[in-house]
């Protein structure tokens, strides 16, 4: 879908706060109400807009530690590679994972509520798969930014 500048301002404002009410965004971008539920039907339709959603504070939650592990397949059949990935999207503590180029074939990273806990989930997804040759894991000391925001800017 080709973007124009009512779309990006509409992004924008969306990735600022996901509950801004379509007037509002209708003032932002200098269109009706009516044509920027067109548009917002339009972006979702088109997959640009995956889903709305709510950024929640994981310390509030009581998920205290960020850690960030490269891992090292011992096979890179793409069977054992996509079981792994089924692996790690099922798990609620991975917020991300991402199959990588590079010395490493995924990098994830997990909230966990401690250590302890992070030590368990490596015993269920890492050692219990049978294919993790190794992993290394950075513990996240202050998190400076955290977001999914995408630029919509220059689109």
């Amino acid at each position: 879908m080709k973007l124009d500048n009512y779309d990006r301002v509409l992004l924008a404002a969306l990735q600022e706060d996901g509950r801004v009410p379509q007037s509002e965004l209708g003032q932002r971008a200098h269109l009706s109400t009516a044509a920027v539920n067109r548009r917002l039907k339009l972006l979702e339709g088109s997959g640009v807009i995956e889903r709305f959603s709510a950024l929640l504070n994981p310390k509030a939650l009581g998920y205290d530690l960020t850690v960030i592990v490269e891992v090292k397949a011992e096979n890179e059949r793409a069977d054992l590679l996509d079981d792994m990935q089924r692996r790690f999207a099922a798990c609620p503590q991975v917020q991300q994972c991402y199959y990588v180029a590079g010395e490493w074939d995924f990098v994830l990273i997990f909230l966990v509520r401690s250590m302890d806990q992070y030590v368990e989930l490596t015993r269920e997804l890492f050692f219990e798969s049978g294919n993790v040759k190794t992993f290394n894991t950075l513990v996240v000391m202050n998190r400076v930014k955290a977001g999914n925001s995408v630029p919509v800017d220059d689109v």
